[in-house]
C-alpha cells in the first residue's frame, strides 16, 4: 500500500519501484528499481539550479542550527530582513517597497486577493471587489487561488465562490476592455501570468499593454504571477520586467528557494504601502512557516548565486538548446507546435496518424518517455520541458534521445 495520497491522482494510483524517487542530485532523479533519469522539469520548474545545490544546502542547514524558528507574527526577525532586502534588490530598488512572505505560489496568491481588495477599501473604494484572471491560468489550489484559477480544475466540485471572480482570454485585449468597460468600478487587481503554467501559452503584449493602460484609468492593482517564470525562467531575470510599466504586486516562489523549502513572496509596490502606510492599516494576513530563518537563508543563498554567476547567461543557452530540440521534433513530425518562452516550453505532441495528440494520451507519452530515460512534464496536448540552467549540450543531446526513443514506442506497440 502507498501511504501517501499523491497530488492530482486517484487515491489508490500505484506507484512501481520505478517510479518511487529516492534520490536527486544535479539533474538526475534515481528512483527505487536502481534506474536513474534526466529531469527535464526542474522538479515542478522550481529547481533550476540544480538538485542539492550546495550553498542553498549549507546555508539551511546552519540557518536551523542558529535559529531554527523564529515567526514574523507582530514580530520580525533579522534573516527574513535580509531576505526582503536581497529581493528587492534584485527585483529593483525603485519597483517595490516590502515583502510579504508566504509559504506557497497557491498560499500568496490567496493573500494578494485578499491585500488588493482591503487596499480599496483603504482608498475609499469598497465596491472594488472583483479580481480578474485570464483563461487558462493556474494560481494554485488553496481556497482563493483555486477560485482565481482560469484552468478547468473541478472547482465545481468544491462549492468555490467564484462570484467575486472574472476571466478573460489571454490573447484578446478587447474582451478585457468590455469588461472594464462595464464593471471597471468594480475591479480590485488583474492578476496576469506572464506565460500561463497549464498550456505554455504566452499572454499577448497587446492584453498587457491594455491592462496597464486601463489601470491607469480606473485604479485598480496589476499582479504579476512569477511564481513560474521568475528567475530567468523565461528570459529576463522577471518577465515583468519587460512590461512598459511595472506591476503593483509580483508573486514569487518555486525557483525561489531552488525548491529547498516551501516558500513564497509578495513585492509590493509603493502606492500599495504608501496606502497603507497612510492610513495606519494593518493587513490581516499571517503564515505560521512563512519567513523561517531557514526560507530566508535559502532564498539569500538563491539570489547570491545568481548575482555570483551569469545565471541570465547560462538560462539564454539552456534556453537556445531546448528552443532547438523543441522545433526539431516538429520538423520532422513529432510534434506540431512549440508555445512558451525561454526554458519554459510546451511541445504539442502528434498521434499515430499525425494529428495533434489527444489529452487523453499523454500520460502515455510521459510514461514511454520515462521508460527511455527522461522526466518530462505532462501538457494539456504533449509535453512540457522546463530544464535547469546547468544542462550542457551532452544533457539536451541525451534528452533528444530519450525523447525520440520514447515517442517511437507507442507506433511500435499497436495496443
Amino acid at each position: 500500500m502507498n501511504p501517501v495520497w499523491p497530488a492530482l491522482s486517484p487515491v489508490d494510483t500505484p506507484f512501481a519501484p520505478d517510479r518511487v524517487a529516492v534520490e536527486a542530485r544535479g539533474h538526475r532523479v534515481r528512483f527505487a528499481d536502481g534506474a536513474e533519469r534526466l529531469c527535464a522539469t526542474s522538479g515542478l520548474w522550481n529547481v533550476p539550479l540544480g538538485y542539492g545545490h550546495p550553498g542553498v544546502a549549507e546555508a539551511v542547514a546552519k540557518a536551523l542550527r542558529d535559529a531554527s524558528y523564529l515567526t514574523l507574527f507582530r514580530a520580525v526577525h533579522r534573516p527574513a530582513q535580509e531576505a526582503a532586502a536581497a529581493l528587492l534588490d534584485l527585483a529593483g530598488p525603485d519597483a517595490y517597497r516590502r515583502v510579504i512572505f508566504s509559504t506557497s505560489g497557491g498560499a500568496a496568491n490567496d493573500a494578494v486577493m485578499k491585500l488588493a481588495r482591503q487596499y480599496q477599501i483603504e482608498r475609499g473604494e469598497p465596491a472594488r471587489a472583483l479580481v480578474v484572471g485570464l483563461r487558462g491560468s493556474y494560481h494554485g489550489t488553496m481556497y482563493g487561488s483555486h477560485a482565481l484559477s482560469g484552468d478547468a480544475l473541478a472547482q465545481g466540485v468544491y462549492a468555490l465562490d467564484r462570484r467575486a471572480v472574472r476571466h478573460v482570454d489571454a490573447t484578446d485585449p478587447g474582451e478585457f476592455e468590455a469588461l472594464a468597460r462595464r464593471e471597471g468600478a468594480r475591479i480590485a487587481a488583474v492578476v496576469v501570468e506572464p506565460v500561463l503554467g497549464s498550456g505554455g501559452h504566452p499572454v499577448a503584449p497587446e492584453v498587457i499593454d491594455t491592462v496597464l493602460d486601463l489601470r491607469d484609468e480606473h485604479g485598480f492593482l496589476l499582479v504579476a504571477d512569477e511564481v513560474a517564470t521568475g528567475f530567468a525562467r523565461t528570459g529576463p531575470l522577471f518577465a515583468s520586467g519587460g512590461w512598459s510599466r511595472r506591476p503593483d504586486l509580483l508573486v514569487l516562489s518555486k525557483a525561489l528557494t531552488n525548491g529547498a523549502l516551501g516558500a513564497a513572496a509578495i513585492l509590493v509596490g509603493p502606492r500599495v504601502v504608501s496606502v497603507f502606510s497612510d492610513r495606519g492599516a494593518t493587513f490581516v494576513h499571517g503564515e505560521t512557516q512563512a519567513g523561517t530563518p531557514a526560507v530566508a537563508a535559502a532564498i539569500r543563498a538563491v539570489t547570491e548565486e545568481i548575482r555570483r554567476t551569469d545565471v541570465l547567461a547560462a538560462a539564454a543557452r539552456v534556453s537556445a538548446g531546448v528552443r532547438a530540440l523543441a522545433d526539431a521534433l516538429v520538423r520532422d513530425g513529432l510534434a506540431v507546435e512549440v508555445r512558451g518562452r525561454g526554458a519554459f516550453l510546451a511541445v504539442a505532441l502528434t498521434d499515430a496518424a499525425g494529428a495533434r495528440l489527444a489529452a487523453a494520451r499523454v500520460p502515455d507519452a510521459v510514461a514511454a518517455i520515462a521508460d527511455a530515460g527522461a522526466i518530462v512534464h505532462p501538457g494539456v496536448d504533449g509535453i512540457q520541458l522546463i530544464p535547469a540552467y546547468g544542462y550542457d549540450a551532452a544533457d539536451l543531446a541525451e534528452l533528444d534521445t530519450a525523447i525520440r526513443a520514447g515517442l517511437a514506442r507507442p507506433a511500435e506497440d499497436p495496443s
